[in-house]
């Protein structure tokens, strides 16, 4: 299985957009401050995820996810998550 995910900074409540193979491992990584792309805006909260079985579906979606027009949805999606502390 493949996962599209997106984190919250708890520090600056902005969100964080990837996707991997291995989601457990990955939040981890990110948790401890593994990924230099999120490292400085520790701590994070996984606020979503899908799965799919094609990698190349779940780089679509996170490629769509990081347009502005994605970013829009994923925000009235998850309009209550993103909202709240």
């Amino acid at each position: 299985m493949y996962y599209t995910y997106v984190l919250q900074s708890l520090k600056d409540k902005n969100l964080y957009i990837g996707f991997t193979s291995d989601l457990k491992r990955r939040l981890q990584q990110h948790k401890f401050g593994g990924s230099i792309s999120t490292k400085r805006r520790l701590p994070f909260r996984c606020i979503f995820y899908e799965a799919f079985i094609s990698k190349e579906d779940a780089k679509r979606r996170e490629g769509y996810f990081k347009t502005n027009k994605g970013k829009k949805a994923l925000k009235l999606i998850l309009r209550a998550s993103v909202s709240s502390p």
